[in-house]
């Protein structure tokens, strides 16, 4: 077994995306053991500080590595990730750990005996897995600290936060822990962190990526890839594409390859670029650099418009599907679990119990009646383009900013959760950084099913736009 044995190397080895980690295993120069051991050397030296991993399996991932490194020198690789390593989010099963979904009502004695429908394409993709990352109580907000893991950092800052709810998976993308990452997005906990932390991180079209065991958020939530480029992202969103019969929701796997239809640009497509929504808050240096990466679209041929979907009052309605949900999924709990909760979760799901059958009802119809008008508007326009995040990464310990007018998640994040309530595809590049060194995301929406249009585009902008970097050591 061979691995990397300067710190120079291990970096270097840290800096390639799943793609040409690949071409290089397919080439004979390099093999899984060594980028496995680099990625595990990676966890050892930064993770104090950005506190990602809450479970990592240096053996598992070892063996793995190995019988990876044996069937490339065979010929047979098990797919198109194999030998890659990746990190599961802990929201998800995997076979012999357990999941603690960052919860003190949870046992680490209670190991999965089965792999959530992501993890299992992964593995049968050959795909190394590494560990566990950290995640609030339940996924429950945007940021991620829990009464499990306590607070994880962000890697540009660690006095602010990595953003969440797949905080842990964004801090060990964007450092080089991990090349791919798996994430959920009730919320925007896909994009928000990876905004924060400066790489990619895509929502796909709901259904996309089969989903099990079923969330209490519903439909909401969808489960994606984050990774540090767009060509990652969509290699890893032909692995998590795999039908499984476990979610009734999920749709029929998408014609072609994702990582095929990358290339084509943007010239002639109709884009929508709407700088508030409609009035989110937004920083002038994030509004300056969003701005710019608009102009650059519109120099590579894309036909850019101000226009702002019709969204309503939407934040009633999400709180509503979103508290209930928290409310189900903890209704058996006892009161010694409830005392142990993340205290703004228990708030959550006592508003959710105290709403009514009808007034979730009512608000499943006046989503409905949302996908509509956005569905309208995108007859107008191929994409929307907005701020993926209008504020910069605040304190780590926080949920809302110091100083914000109010103590609900939901009010700052408002990019992200209204294509959470109409299921579109949306992602989040890097756009530039701010004047003190924090990374700027860029949001793409894009019709329902139309996933490979939205990784075109942003894949077009990637290579012509700024890259966030690499967070300081």
């Amino acid at each position: 077994m061979t691995a990397p044995t300067t710190g120079a190397a291990m970096e270097a080895l840290t800096d390639l995306p799943a793609t040409e980690l690949v071409a290089r295993y397919a080439r004979g120069d390099l093999s899984p053991v060594e980028a496995t051991d680099a990625c595990l050397a990676r966890i050892a030296e930064v993770d104090e500080v950005t506190n990602a991993f809450c479970f990592v399996d240096a053996d598992g991932a070892r063996a793995a590595a190995l019988a990876s490194q044996r069937r490339w020198a065979a010929g047979a690789p098990l797919g198109v990730v194999d030998g890659v390593p990746a990190a599961i989010k802990d929201l998800m099963l995997v076979t012999g750990w357990a999941t603690r979904r960052g919860s003190l009502t949870t046992d680490a004695a209670v190991l999965d005996t089965t792999d959530s429908p992501s993890v299992a394409a992964l593995r049968a993709n050959g795909a190394v897995l590494v560990g566990k990352t950290t995640t609030p109580e339940l996924g429950w907000k945007a940021v991620t600290d829990s009464p499990l893991t306590g607070v994880t950092c962000n890697p540009w800052d660690p006095a602010r936060t990595a953003g969440g709810s797949s905080g842990g998976s964004s801090a060990a993308v964007a450092t080089g822990m991990v090349p791919l990452a798996t994430g959920s997005d009730g919320g925007g906990s896909i994009r928000i962190p990876a905004a924060f932390c400066g790489h990619v991180g895509l929502k796909p079209t709901q259904g996309v990526v089969p989903l099990w065991p079923a969330t209490p958020y519903g439909t909401l939530a969808h489960h994606g890839p984050m990774t540090r480029t767009v060509a990652d992202t969509a290699l890893m969103l032909d692995v998590q594409a795999t039908p499984d019969p476990r979610d009734a929701t999920a749709q029929r796997r998408p014609e072609g390859r994702f990582v095929d239809q990358l290339e084509g640009g943007v010239a002639g497509l109709r884009v929508a670029f709407s700088p508030t929504l409609g009035g989110i808050v937004v920083e002038p240096e994030i509004a300056a650099a969003v701005a710019a990466a608009v102009d650059l679209l519109a120099d590579l041929g894309a036909h850019v418009e101000l226009a702002d979907p019709d969204l309503g009052d939407a934040l009633p309605i999400f709180e509503t599907l979103w508290n209930v949900g928290a409310a189900q999924a903890t209704a058996a709990w006892t009161d010694a679990q409830r005392a142990a909760m993340d205290p703004g979760l228990r708030r959550i799901t006592e508003d959710g119990a105290r709403r009514s059958g009808v007034e979730y009802v009512a608000a499943a119809v006046a989503r409905g009646d949302l996908a509509t008008r956005v569905g309208t508007f995108h007859e107008r326009f191929d994409l929307l383009v907005t701020p993926a995040v209008g504020i910069s990464p605040f304190g780590a310990d926080l949920d809302v900013p110091d100083g914000w007018p109010d103590d609900r998640w939901p009010t700052w994040a408002g990019f992200s959760w209204p294509f959470n309530l109409t299921g579109q595809p949306a992602i989040s590049v890097p756009c530039g950084r701010t004047s003190a060194g924090l990374p700027i995301g860029l949001q793409l929406v894009g019709r329902r099913h139309e996933d490979a249009l939205v990784l075109r585009a942003a894949h077009a902008y990637e290579q012509a736009g700024p890259d966030a970097g690499r967070p300081p050591r």
